[in-house]
């Protein structure tokens, strides 16, 4: 073993600490800063192994001593086995001909630490962010970084990954994880050339049991068939909640012959099965639809588009019936339009061609802006402007809209950041109300700050929210404990009523469009907006009109008690900076 110096050289240590901090770290403790920001220096030597760290990295990291940690190799015995792999590819060269300059390779990862060993349980989090210089031979001969504790913003983003992971009602998968479990599943099916299946089943008659019964006989329905649906299931098949009345199921390891007999296995089983409810025994029937893959689909989006459109044949074809999915004849011409829009997306994404523009929304009380609407906006390679509205129901159907929503929050945030006193609002996808990822990238990039996340609303369309009752129900309580608000939009054109609108627990109601331009001369409008108004006040919600195109819409919506007022008579969708003027500088 190398021989190890007892006492590194600490002033070098933090010479180098502050040229990675910035520049006049000369003239400053910097030692004494980074332990009172809770972070710690180290310049690791692999050539004689050595680890030289700032003098109160023992008590940052949980050692008893730095001689625990003076070397590599001692260090890296105390990281939790499954990150060891993470943080040597951090120093590996993606090739030989990455150019390196005098400022070393730039890294940053994440792993556990066991500050007393192995054979304790307790671990913490650490964030490790620093440069690393290769040799002649591209291993690193030396690394400079600094070490934070990030325990309780992991732990806090690891609650937030693991909320909501269940369908409440059901005990089962929801749509998101499921989704990410049919993703795996047919990457498996692709790479190991094993065929596998995905079905769509819904139960037949539940709007009869619900308005015959009432709500929470259908629900005792529902979570029964699930029970009986999963005792039919092999160990290795997923099972979960993909809507009101629906289920999907990953069969792992299953052709189109097998996908056919386990289909008519689960019809049967239901068909047979009786469910006790708090008000009267009662059967069920399923019909179902499904898909083989990855022979016909490319994704596991477009997996569950297929399935949804065999599962519409076999309920039109009769109740308790099952359909595989068969190619049509514009099936060929349909799929290249959606390759070609697909292709435009992801590259808007990578060259960061998607842009926000804000829309004003004004108070009824003041007649100003209160805050804006956030409109996401893709730029053409001609510098034309297509509008969310034009692609994002493509892009939910490909499995784009988890990347095209994580883009409209790091925008939306980053307007946040610029302008402090900018409150806006930001509209996201079916499949994001559900998204851990979502929720957990909303905490990073605010560093959970509620100066920021309290001038944050959220938009959820009715008709997204009413798909997964339950889930958006944990969506809206998780983004208000963050700080956001929450809002439901185009409310009046889905199906909620007024039961469920209280149970969402919404700060606004954002009423539709369609509601309101035409208020002045439809007495049934007004009756619907007033109505909306009364309802609203009761259960401590705003109202938010949109579409108001003239004065005497405006002034019949100020009368009839509307918050706030949005639309073209207020100002047209723009670039930030047309209403908000430069940010501020320092």
């Amino acid at each position: 073993m190398s021989e190890l110096s007892p006492k590194p050289d600490q002033r070098q240590l933090r010479a180098l600490a502050g040229g990675l901090a910035g520049s006049g770290a000369g003239r400053i403790d910097v030692s004494g800063v980074m332990e009172s920001v809770g972070e710690t220096a180290f310049l690791w030597d692999f050539a004689r192994d050595t680890l030289a760290w700032d003098q109160h990295a023992a008590t940052l990291l949980g050692v008893e001593h730095l001689g625990e940690i003076a070397t590599g190799s001692a260090f890296q015995l105390k990281i939790v086995p499954q990150f060891i792999d993470q943080r040597r590819a951090a120093m590996t060269l993606p090739n030989a001909a990455t150019p390196v300059g005098l400022e070393g390779l730039a890294y940053s990862l994440q792993y556990s630490f066991y500050p007393r060993g192995r054979m304790q349980a307790q671990s913490i989090h650490i964030e490790e962010q620093g440069r690393w210089w290769p040799g002649t031979d591209g291993r690193p001969v030396r690394a400079l970084g600094v070490m934070r504790v990030i325990t309780g913003r992991y732990e806090h983003e690891q609650r937030l990954r693991q909320r909501g992971e269940q369908d409440e009602l059901t005990g089962q998968l929801n749509r998101p994880t499921l989704i990410e479990g049919l993703e795996a599943a047919y990457a498996q099916s692709r790479g190991a050339h094993k065929p596998c299946a995905f079905l769509l089943a819904a139960v037949n008659g539940l709007d009869v049991v619900n308005e015959t019964f009432g709500f929470a006989a259908g629900d005792e329905v529902l979570a029964g068939v699930a029970k009986l649906i999963k005792r039919h299931l092999r160990a290795g098949d997923l099972l979960g909640r993909t809507g009101a009345n629906k289920f999907g199921i990953v069969l792992n390891d299953c052709g189109p012959g097998t996908m056919r007999v386990v289909a008519d296995r689960l019809m049967a089983a239901v068909r047979q099965g009786h469910f006790e409810t708090t008000s009267a025994k009662l059967a069920a029937t399923i019909s179902i639809g499904g898909v083989a893959l990855p022979d016909q689909a490319r994704s596991a989006e477009e997996a569950m588009a297929h399935a949804l459109q065999a599962l519409d044949r076999a309920r039109r074809r009769r109740l308790d019936s099952f359909v595989a999915f068969e190619a049509g004849p514009d099936e060929e011409k349909l799929r290249r339009r959606n390759q070609a829009l697909a292709n435009a997306l992801i590259s808007a994404l990578d060259e960061q061609r998607m842009v926000l523009e804000l829309q004003p929304m004004v108070s009824a009380a003041t007649g100003k802006p209160d805050h804006y609407e956030c409109l996401l906006r893709m730029i053409n390679l001609d510098g034309s402007r297509v509008s969310a509205g034009d692609f994002m129901p493509i892009a939910e159907q490909l499995g784009l809209s988890r990347l095209i929503d994580l883009r409209s929050q790091q925008l939306a945030i980053g307007l946040l950041q610029r302008y402090l006193d900018l409150r806006v609002s930001l509209n996201v996808s079916g499949l994001t109300s559900g998204d851990n990822e979502w929720l957990v990238s909303l905490h990073r990039l605010t560093g959970g700050q509620r100066s920021i996340t309290k001038r944050l609303t959220i938009e959820i369309t009715e008709t997204a929210a009413i798909h997964d009752l339950d889930q958006t129900m944990v969506f809206v309580d998780t983004i208000k404990d963050l700080g956001c608000k929450a809002a439901i939009d185009d409310f009046g054109v889905g199906y909620t009523n007024f039961r469920n609108l209280k149970l969402l627990n919404a700060d606004l109601v954002k009423i539709d469009g369609a509601f309101v331009k035409n208020v002045c001369h439809d007495k049934g409008d007004q009756v619907f907006i007033k109505s909306m108004v009364e309802l609203a006040r009761a259960f401590g919600m705003q109202t938010v009109a949109e579409w108001v195109g003239d004065e005497e819409t405006a002034q019949f919506l100020i009368a009839a008690g509307i918050d706030y007022l949005q639309g073209f008579h207020y100002g047209a969708p723009a670039n930030p900076e047309v209403f908000l003027g430069p940010p501020k500088r320092d």
